[in-house]
């Protein structure tokens, strides 16, 4: 396993993370047996950065990584997030940066979680009715307080990244970046340099789109899997990306790699202070994703796919209305 650091001040973690949230929620039913028996396998592979969410399953997902974490916890950077708040029924009930809501939050994940201590926790998302100083000075309160390691941030404006780097160090910042999605290269990216900040990327495979395996209406059809409320999903927007993704196919058909993985390979280029976070629930897509740490891009592999990879070529945005308004906010 290639290793890279999280932030200046981080640790060393996996250079390919994994994102947890699939085994438990949005991309269809799955089995808890073979859950765990992945996620053994992940670490049997050197796979060691996770990252879950109190939100993920309704904290299900927490209980589910537990029951690996606790057997090797060494094993382990275990990140989680707080944030989105949801009701026992799955709604979703809005955005929490309260102070009080911070401790609540972190309190419920270290239970159950089963550990006293919280490798790596982040604000999901910026709560725009609360300054974020006061959200960050609750969460540096948890470091004090010896519950959680360090501390990061997801889908927050660079001005409230400078924010809260001023409270407390933000080591990573987590934010949706691949070959189909680059909003952050303009502004967030420099930001996070500037400051000695990792970039933890969420959906480098674009949600499973960039595997090539999810090009028609049929193949998201399964029960469970929300794919289908993502406008680059539906009707005339897939059929456009369908046909972009045949010249990202050939260029991988060319390198001697699978699509997957040289969407990988390509985040994993654009910076050692990038680590990606493919979500999967199945082995052999795991060692498939593994394999993009093989795959080596020149010079001119890199430019061809950011040519490819134009922004104005992507038919649809990343998120639906209702939650495209949550992302690169700005604290008041």
């Amino acid at each position: 396993m290639q290793f890279r650091q999280l932030g200046d001040l981080g640790p060393k973690v996996s250079a390919l993370g994994l994102g947890c949230m699939g085994l438990s929620e949005f991309y269809g039913e799955s089995d808890t047996k073979e859950n765990i028996k992945f996620l053994h396998d992940a670490l049997d592979l050197g796979c060691n950065f996770w990252d879950t969410a109190d939100m993920y399953g309704v904290g299900l997902n927490e209980v589910l990584l537990s029951r690996v974490h606790r057997e090797r916890r060494n094993d382990v950077f275990l990140a989680t997030k707080f944030g989105n708040v949801r009701g026992f029924d799955g709604s979703f009930l809005g955005i929490n940066g309260k102070p009080d809501y911070v401790k609540r939050s972190c309190e419920a994940s270290l239970l159950r979680l089963g550990v006293d201590t919280i490798d790596l926790y982040y604000q999901h998302r910026v709560d725009p009715t609360v300054p974020i100083e006061d959200t960050w000075g609750a969460m540096a309160d948890l470091v004090a307080e010896g519950k959680v390691r360090f501390l990061g941030i997801s889908e927050a404006g660079p001005k409230t990244i400078r924010r809260a780097h001023a409270v407390y160090p933000v080591v990573a910042a987590q934010y949706e970046y691949s070959l189909w999605s680059r909003e952050i290269e303009h502004e967030v990216i420099p930001v996070c340099r500037a400051l000695g900040i990792a970039i933890v990327a969420y959906s480098p495979l674009g949600r499973g789109f960039l595997t090539g395996q999810y090009k028609d209406p049929a193949s998201i059809a399964s029960p469970g899997d929300r794919r289908g409320v993502f406008p680059r999903f539906k009707g005339e927007n897939l059929n456009a990306n369908a046909v972009w993704l045949e010249k990202i196919e050939s260029r991988a058909q060319a390198l001697g790699c699978t699509p997957a993985q040289l969407a990988l390979a390509w985040v994993l280029t654009m910076g050692h202070d990038i680590i990606p976070i493919p979500g999967t629930r199945k082995l052999h897509r795991l060692k498939e994703n593994l394999g993009a740490l093989d795959v080596h891009l020149s010079a001119e592999d890199v430019r061809d796919l950011c040519e490819l990879a134009d922004p104005d070529e992507i038919a649809g945005e990343r998120y639906p209305e209702v939650s495209i308004s949550s992302t690169m906010v700005e604290s008041i």
